[in-house]
């Protein structure tokens, strides 16, 4: 019997019909949620990315063995209800690191040199001679950067950080980075040291009820004042009202944030009229070369889920003895 797929979110051409070789596609418009439920009743397999898959959508989706989301987070699934109904579900961790430790250090260091804010004061017309201090910036080589989470992501930044810039890299991770110790001078310490020792607190960790909030008032209140907070792995991560105030008030200097805790963040956000603020469409890994590794990855792991033939880049490995 041939497979069927739904592809909830466009694919590169060339990806697209790699996986028409391999089984019927149909595409569906999520937003459309009755259809997108009617197609995953009667599809083997899905590719898709940005849209919450809630458990009642799956009921009657009996044929329905594998989820490939393009992306490396995975937050918009049930993984505990997947794996009991036996999906496996894919992501893709690898191909975007590189990508997305540059938009990580892009926010750094358009935080720290205030390079939006002075583009936009350069473009309104107001650079009328020498500069003065009320347009300089802070430095980032040699300074302190702190990483909460130092894996795939965490751990491409501590190497520009380290090598590029010569800063000091401290880090808090579940268990030790010995590689990124030996090789980047990385230091495993407590958050409490490291939000009180950071002139930059990046946060590179996934979304899970643990993180969740995890930066609120109290833990920007033990960052320096100079300290910039830099966010480009998931928004709800930090507590936005308790972000807004700590910026407002002088809590902390400023943010570089490429998530947001609602997305697309409102206009009227009071993050978007502060000058201490660099916020982002959540680019992280959107390059051309890099969206579209990610998309045949995806189509990969999908087939090779469906195969049963998939080693890798599988989310929930518990499915696997069932």
């Amino acid at each position: 019997m041939t497979r069927t797929i739904v592809a909830y979110k466009a694919l590169p051409p060339d990806v697209d019909a790699w996986l028409r070789e391999r089984a019927d596609v149909i595409d569906v418009d999520p937003k459309d949620h009755a259809a997108f439920v009617a197609a995953l009743q009667r599809a083997d397999g899905a590719i898709g990315a940005s849209v919450k898959i809630s458990a009642d959508m799956l009921d009657g989706a009996t044929r329905l063995k594998a989820f490939s989301t393009i992306s490396v987070g995975f937050d918009q699934f049930d993984v505990a209800d997947l794996t009991r109904r036996g999906i496996v579900l894919t992501h893709t961790p690898d191909v975007l690191t590189e990508s997305t430790a540059d938009t990580v250090f892009a926010l750094i260091l358009s935080s720290a040199r205030r390079v939006v804010e002075l583009a936009d004061w350069v473009r309104e017309g107001h650079w009328k001679g020498s500069i003065g201090e009320d347009c300089f910036g802070v430095d980032v080589q040699g300074k302190t950067l702190g990483i909460v989470g130092l894996g795939r992501i965490g751990g491409a930044v501590a190497r520009r950080a380290a090598l590029g810039f010569r800063m000091n890299v401290l880090y808090t991770n579940r268990s030790p980075n010995e590689q990124a110790e030996r090789d980047y001078g990385a230091r495993r310490v407590e958050l409490d040291e490291l939000l009180a020792q950071a002139d930059f607190v990046c946060l590179q960790v996934p979304l899970t009820p643990e993180t969740r909030g995890m930066i609120g008032a109290a833990e920007l209140r033990k960052m320096k004042r100079s300290a910039i907070l830099i966010n480009a792995s998931r928004g709800p991560t930090v507590d936005e009202a308790a972000l807004i105030d700590a910026l407002r008030d002088g809590t902390i200097r400023g943010a570089g944030l490429d998530v947001f805790e609602h997305e697309p963040l409102a206009a009227d956000s009071p993050l978007l009229a502060m000058k201490n603020v660099v916020a982002l469409p959540h680019i992280g890994s959107a390059t051309h070369e890099t969206r579209h590794a990610m998309a045949r990855n995806a189509a990969e792991n999908l087939i090779g889920a469906l195969d049963g033939t998939l080693t890798q880049n599988i989310v929930n490995r518990d499915v696997l003895t069932r």
